[in-house]
């Protein structure tokens, strides 16, 4: 059994890890408040743009536009949307091991990977992976400058017939306690079908969807990669205080029983020395 020395240095480094947790507890719940404000509030702008755009789609051929050309998807681009830090459960954990499931399966002849985030450019640089773009410091503070950035170089490796299509893998954020690795399509744009419910129908344009496509198609490409990046930056923060607090609390259940540990070991040792002072008086009593 350990020493009460031995005890009492181990509470001490537990009670030194506990109060890091809470504080990174604290910070999460402050930065999560902020992020998920942010992805509310762009989440309706964005599924009204999607819809927009998908009606336009659909009364246009798709040659009028590169970004609406369907080809068979041979060679994908696969953008990784990872956080920079750990420290947050399973977030990035559950997201490099499907995005490594998918590289695996052979649903696509060739992959090229964009990476945005430092855990997915360290996991793949170990394993042997080279990307074809990494953006390590994006997550670090999601910008729309940023977001329009990478929406352009991935518009334009799709004009360019450098790939068939360009998919984005992210967590989803629905709530505090649940993140879920989504895989969403970004280019080409999806056709509706004319007359679908709440399609193509349900728009007018002035002055056409051809004269609109050329500047609403841009926009909601970078204004998607925008919506992914939120709401993987609000997945993390929430993963994170998950995570932190139950690292708190495990640390003040290892403390309780560290400290009956201790005591019962306190203990023993006084009842020790007790037995013995009263042993060595009998002695001295029976000479």
């Amino acid at each position: 059994m350990a020493s009460k020395q031995d005890l009492r240095r181990r509470i001490r480094s537990v009670k030194s890890t506990q109060q890091i947790t809470k504080a990174m507890k604290m910070v999460a719940a402050a930065k999560l408040r902020r992020a998920q404000q942010r992805v509310i509030e762009a989440r309706p702008y964005a599924a009204a743009l999607e819809r927009v755009m998908r009606s336009i789609a659909a009364r246009i051929p798709a040659g009028r536009h590169a970004l609406l050309l369907e080809r068979p998807e041979r060679r994908v681009t696969l953008v990784v949307v990872t956080g920079d830090k750990g420290l947050c459960g399973a977030f990035n954990t559950n997201l490099l091991r499907e995005a490594n499931t998918l590289l695996q399966s052979g649903k696509w002849e060739s992959v090229d990977l964009v990476l945005v985030g430092r855990k997915g450019a360290d996991f793949f640089r170990h394993r042997g992976r080279k990307p074809v773009a990494s953006y390590p410091e994006v997550m670090h503070s999601v910008t729309d400058a940023a977001a329009t950035n990478l929406a352009r170089e991935l518009a334009a490796r799709f004009v360019e017939r450098k790939t068939d299509a360009v998919y984005l893998l992210y967590n989803h954020f629905r709530s505090i306690i649940q993140q879920k690795v989504t895989l969403d399509r970004l280019l080409p744009i999806a056709r509706e079908e004319q007359g679908s419910e709440g399609g193509a129908s349900g728009f007018i344009f002035e002055p056409s969807a051809g004269a609109l496509v050329h500047q609403i198609l841009p926009r909601h490409v970078e204004f998607q990669v925008f919506r992914v990046l939120l709401d993987s930056q609000a997945a993390e923060h929430a993963s994170r205080m998950t995570a932190m607090d139950a690292a708190a609390k495990n640390a003040a259940e290892m403390i309780d029983r560290l400290t009956l540990t201790y005591n019962r070991v306190r203990q023993a040792s006084i009842t020790k020395e007790l037995i013995e002072i009263v042993s060595g008086a009998q002695a001295l009593a029976e000479r």
